[in-house]
């Protein structure tokens, strides 16, 4: 019997690649168990943390978001690392696999908090409460995990494509999205029930168990996969090129004004939800945690890939080309658009008003679409753009982004908060903040992209018979 190999290149084919669906199932498990426990952090860390001897720990509002962007902030740029050791060292599968162990052991460490098990593990620092020490824990092994992950599950997507087929690359990036989002939304609406009915060991343990399917889905595919061997020595020479400084060097100017989109769009995990709060939360007959107002952005994306793909971007076409940084730009306008909403809220909430949470809605609406103009031509762009043995490392470029505005992000909340617990940019003013610095990126980026010149880069096939 014929030993089973690894598939080390595209196959010579115009079909879709076999190894599609248990990348799709392997993200959509892994985006329910990230974005699961996301969603509830805020509220966890200003409602339900509690220290070991059951007294109440929750943390100021201005602390939790500055908490959470930082901890989005090292989730998305820990990539770099990992696609350093990825592309150079052990392959993209590798590095998925063993990193996905890492990822499951945060969760784990979050579903001890408040219990006999993670008071005796967690209680080693002196001075700090163990469900403090559980937190930041669970925090930094995701962080670690996701880091390994992210930039290798995505360019793990476009490896699977050759010169034949690399007219499919558009639309499975389109289905990968839809997957992240599939998840999500089915965890966002779940985990704030769960953290109120439960408590937080069910909450951040049911993300968990999704973690660990996650990984199993993905082992199970290693046969369909197509497997890039790791670049070895080939990698430093491929980053010090001059083709690749320069594509680096053009890529990372674009990203540093998208990174500012990412400034306000990760703020749905924190400062509209804390918005929320203030807000009438009955909507279609139902009241509505404020956590779980974040679903909405997922059920929308899937709405909005086919919409966008088969009508909107058509439509726009025919009044001119609509190149990816002419979707990335728009889609940065909307943003714009989309903060006014929580910024009008935060008027009527000034004047003493209860205002309805379908205002909240209306801006996931407007938000939502500028996700569809940026994030997942981005994708698709920074895969493109980047040189065959650089992909991954191409990729973490785009996930930094990300990490920078919600440094970025965590740096402003840090540096309004007062000594009295009260804050240097209240209510509207805050979104003000952000919305001003939003439309000013918006206009540099437009200029910026004129003067892009971009590329194409796809992997190379090999014939059916090798690959067997």
């Amino acid at each position: 019997m014929k030993e089973k190999t690894y598939l080390t290149a595209p196959v010579k084919s115009t079909q879709m690649p076999r190894g599609i669906p248990y990348i799709l199932a392997n993200e959509a498990a892994e985006r329910f168990s990230f974005y699961g426990m996301r969603c509830i952090l805020v509220v966890f860390m200003t409602q339900y943390l509690m220290r070991v001897d059951g007294v109440a720990n929750y943390m100021g509002e201005d602390q939790a978001k500055a908490i959470f962007h930082l901890f989005v902030g090292a989730v998305y740029f820990t990539p770099l690392l990992g696609a350093i050791i990825a592309d150079a060292f052990f392959g993209k599968y590798r590095v998925i696999f063993w990193v996905s162990i890492i990822y499951c052991l945060g969760h784990l460490a979050l579903a001890m908090i408040d219990s006999q098990v993670g008071a005796v593990l967690f209680g080693f620092v002196p001075g700090v409460d163990a469900n403090k020490v559980a937190l930041f824990a669970g925090l930094a092994l995701i962080a670690i995990g996701s880091g390994g992950i992210k930039p290798c599950v995505s360019a793990n997507v476009g490896d699977q494509f050759g010169e034949s087929n690399k007219h499919l690359i558009e639309k499975v990036y389109g289905w990968f999205y839809f997957s992240i989002n599939l998840g999500s939304f089915v965890s966002t609406l779940l985990t704030p029930w769960l953290l109120y009915r439960f408590g937080p060991h069910v909450a951040f343990g049911v993300p968990g168990i999704f973690m660990a399917l996650a990984t199993v889905a993905f082992w199970m595919g290693r046969y369909k996969f197509v497997h890039i061997p790791p670049a070895g020595t080939g990698f430093i020479k491929e980053v010090f090129s001059w083709d690749s400084i320069k594509s680096l060097r053009n890529l990372f100017i674009i990203y540093v004004f998208v990174a500012m989109f990412w400034a306000l769009y990760d703020q749905t995990g924190s400062s509209w939800v804390l918005q929320a709060r203030n807000m009438n939360l009955e909507w279609m007959g139902i009241t509505w945690q404020e956590s779980q107002i974040q679903a909405l952005n997922h059920i929308l994306i899937i709405i909005f890939i086919p919409l966008s793909s088969f009508v909107i971007y058509p439509l726009i076409n025919k009044v001119f080309p609509l190149t990816p940084l002419r979707k990335i730009g728009i889609g940065m306008f909307l943003t714009e658009i989309a903060f006014g909403f929580p910024y009008w809220i935060g008027i009527l909430i000034e004047r003493g008003h209860t205002p309805s949470i379908y205002w909240q809605l209306m801006g996931y609406v407007v938000l939502t679409m500028a996700e569809i103009f940026v994030s997942i031509t981005c994708l698709e762009f920074s895969y493109t753009q980047a040189p065959n043995k650089m992909k991954s490392f191409v990729m973490s470029f785009y996930l930094l982004s990300v990490s920078m505005g919600n440094f970025f992000t965590s740096f402003i909340n840090s540096f309004i908060q007062n000594a009295d617990g009260t804050s240097k940019l209240e209510g509207s003013s805050y979104f003000l903040f952000f919305m001003v610095l939003m439309l000013l990126a918006s206009i540099a980026f437009v200029i910026v992209s004129l003067f892009y010149k971009e590329q194409t880069h796809i992997q190379q096939e090999q014939e059916l018979e090798e690959a067997v």
